[in-house]
């Protein structure tokens, strides 16, 4: 099973158990979330295209310490008009390679990604 999300705002959580984050330290704008799911295999496999950040910093989730952490993402549901049912969320995630940038003429950057996760709630 596939789900797309055009043009999601998604904000990024360290994955703390015990004393969980309340505050992002990145928030991005990206043109398409893929999750896909598949059923043999637990967890998602996800593909962020065309994103930027309009909140904080990648740089954390490219360290040596980062690739090791574990992230929540949450993001709302533009096609739900109960905003109260749109939330979206992905626990567990972990990046599986690296965050691929590139900066155009303009200087602006767009970064895509590919990452795991455990768990979600997609629907």
């Amino acid at each position: 099973m596939q789900y797309v999300w055009e043009k999601p705002v998604i904000t990024v959580y360290k994955e703390r158990f015990g004393k969980q984050e309340k505050e992002p330290f990145v928030a991005v704008k990206s043109q398409k979330l893929v999750v896909t799911r598949e059923i043999e295999v637990t967890g998602y496999s996800c593909h962020l295209e065309d994103f930027f950040p309009i909140m904080g910093s990648l740089d954390y989730i490219s360290s040596k310490k980062g690739k090791n952490d574990s992230y929540v993402l949450c993001w709302f549901d533009d096609k739900i008009d109960d905003f109260t049912e749109a939330f979206r969320r992905l626990t567990a995630v972990t990046f599986t390679e690296e965050i691929n940038c590139t900066t155009d003429k303009k200087g602006k950057e767009t970064c895509n990604a590919k990452f795991e996760a455990k768990h979600g709630k997609l629907e």
